[in-house]
């Protein structure tokens, strides 16, 4: 099933030897709580603990790890509203060399902070005007940089796909494996580690109701471009699936299911309350499927990937009470 794939499980194996050490191997939660109220046993992987608060390391530094030392010299650059943007700064430090980072003007101000502080230089535009993807590239060459996608690329999703193959590792097989679906890549991932492993298994992918690009596209059978969305889950609000990622994804995932923002709110507060743990919207979303009843089946074993927790009191009580 996964034969012919740009990516290859023998590449997710290469990016957990090759982020041992770099990325925390995150813990998986279980709460009787939980599955009492879904009915089912249920997995969370809990990227919210990972380094930069988000899986997004795990893709970012294997990449940036695999440039030629002299093209490593010269620095990275990526685009993201948040959570790449840290990790690809992480990973430049981590590797001794420089990050210019784009980042949307009005990313949460948390993540640019974050981000300034792993050392990089950030360069700001509109996300509702500006293509970002165009502009990354025309400074990365004006700059001599190497450009990192936050996900259309193979080593990128070779690197997100380590997350689910920890998770998996530890729980054996699943029936059912739920993850955010924003441009792809950490689904693609997940989705190769999974089908390879157990190829029984559903994955099913998560998207913010205003962002369903990928649902869209995978019912169509081509990519699909959407307004820019305007949702809470920012870290999702993606116009287009990746090339790549859905080259990958309209062969290996077995569905997406949408989430209004009150259930990402709802799924939040959950979270919080009764996990006890901080999710951001984007991180929750996959949560909110499984408690609002998304899934038409009746999976005895699910596995949820909660991607992130990168977000500011502020702003998380703002959400949760709005």
């Amino acid at each position: 099933m996964t034969a012919t794939l740009p990516v290859t499980f023998d590449d997710i194996r290469a990016a957990a030897a090759r982020l041992s050490g770099i990325a925390h191997r995150t813990p998986v939660l279980t709460s009787r709580t939980l599955n009492a109220r879904v009915g089912a046993e249920v997995f969370i992987k809990c990227e919210n603990f990972q380094r930069v608060g988000a899986f997004k390391i795990r893709g970012a530094y294997n990449a940036a790890a695999q440039l030629p030392a002299e093209q490593l010299a010269k620095g990275i650059a990526a685009y993201s509203s948040g959570n790449h943007a840290q990790a690809t700064a992480l990973a430049a430090r981590e590797l001794g060399t420089s990050a210019v980072i784009l980042m949307p003007e009005d990313a949460p101000q948390s993540k640019r902070e974050a981000t300034a502080g792993y050392g990089a230089e950030i360069v700001t535009y509109d996300r509702y005007t500006q293509d970002r993807a165009a502009l990354a590239e025309a400074l990365a060459a004006e700059r001599g940089l190497a450009l990192i996608p936050p996900y259309d690329h193979p080593h990128v999703i070779a690197g997100q796909g380590t997350a689910a193959l920890e998770l998996l590792e530890e729980t054996g097989e699943l029936d059912t494996l739920m993850t955010p679906v924003g441009g792809g890549g950490l689904i693609a991932g997940s989705a190769i580690a999974a089908k390879t492993l157990h190829p029984g298994m559903n994955v099913v992918g998560v998207e913010p109701a205003d962002g369903d690009d990928t649902k869209r596209s995978l019912e169509t059978g081509e990519r699909v471009t959407i307004p820019v969305p305007r949702t809470i889950a920012d870290g999702q609000a993606i116009s287009t699936p990746g090339d790549i990622t859905f080259a990958i994804n309209r062969r290996l995932v077995d569905g997406v299911v949408l989430v209004d923002d009150d259930e990402i709110r709802d799924a939040m507060r959950y979270a919080f309350e009764r996990l006890k743990i901080v999710l951001e919207p984007s991180g929750a979303t996959a949560l909110a499927a499984l408690l609002a009843g998304r899934l038409d089946d009746r999976p005895r074993r699910i596995g949820i990937i909660a991607s992130g927790g990168n977000i500011n009191t502020r702003r998380f009580a703002d959400i949760i009470n709005g």
